[in-house]
């Protein structure tokens, strides 16, 4: 199969003013605190739980340009059954070849190699394969291979599939804070390693030792992954956001390569919009 050139063009990573305030505003800093509070979080997601919430839907469909044509279902009972609505089958193909690893979800995607432990620095902080999983023989593993990072934002379908097939381990869940994941706060904190998160080890049948780690974010009350220890399907939904941009990371060894178009436009400084389902790998 031959590098799939895709026909969304790269998009540079913005924020907006309320952002900008929040992190860059010393009162907006103090503001900031507060919203990344678990209790926070729990009480926004209870809220939305609610029929009440329903009175928010329409604007949040009419802002973010959504087609409820394409999914399951309209008859929302609240808000949060809205933002992780589910897709109509075939609105999102599988690429069927046994030698496609596929893209876990919809996002923006950004490609790194990872060196030294180091997955890729942002002004003076630098991320690594430790501090995301905080267990050093597995980060180990991964030396020479590749980070993925597909950033969610509040209009993208927020469920998430596994990306090969294989067997998968527990589910690890690490404690953490609750940042954005927008671009502004990766410029001022290691938000991948502070923030609430969740990972397994998938042992997939052709490109050997996978891990999928789903990061919280700010007003994401909860990571909600389906299954414990299991046989997995490629393709096969392994969890759902509910509300909040948040953020799927692959980490796969150095044998096996992405596709180049993604690692130019990650060192131009864009991100490649991406659909769950499509290959992310170069020529296989």
């Amino acid at each position: 199969m031959n590098t799939v050139l895709r026909n969304p063009k790269p998009v540079k990573p913005q924020d907006g003013r309320a952002l900008t305030f929040l992190y860059k505003n010393p009162l907006g800093r103090i503001l900031l605190r507060l919203l990344r509070s678990k209790w926070i979080s729990k009480s926004v997601g209870a809220f939305l739980n609610t029929r009440l919430s329903k009175l928010l839907i329409n604007r949040f469909v009419e802002n973010n340009n959504i087609d409820l044509s394409e999914y399951e279902s309209d008859n929302f009972t609240c808000f949060n059954d809205c933002f992780c609505r589910k897709i109509k089958s075939g609105m999102r193909p599988i690429d069927g070849d046994e030698n496609a690893l596929i893209s876990p979800c919809d996002g923006l995607l950004s490609v790194y190699k990872i060196s030294s432990g180091t997955i890729y620095p942002i002004k003076q902080s630098k991320y690594t394969v430790c501090s995301l999983l905080k267990n050093d023989a597995l980060a180990d593993e991964f030396e020479g291979g590749y980070i993925y990072v597909f950033r969610l934002c509040v209009n993208h379908y927020h469920r998430y599939c596994y990306p090969a097939s294989g067997t998968k381990g527990d589910n690890i869940h690490i404690n953490g804070t609750l940042h954005t994941v927008r671009p502004i706060a990766l410029k001022h904190t290691s938000v991948f390693c502070e923030n609430s998160r969740e990972y397994t080890v998938i042992d997939s049948d052709v490109f050997g030792k996978i891990v999928q780690i789903e990061v919280g974010a700010m007003l994401v009350g909860r990571i909600k992954n389906l299954h414990g220890v299991k046989r997995v399907k490629k393709g096969e939904e392994k969890g759902m956001f509910l509300y909040g941009g948040s953020t799927v990371i692959l980490l796969t060894k150095g044998n096996i390569l992405p596709s180049p178009e993604f690692l130019k436009n990650t060192d131009d400084g864009f991100e490649t919009p991406v659909k769950l389902g499509e290959n992310l790998l170069g020529n296989i």
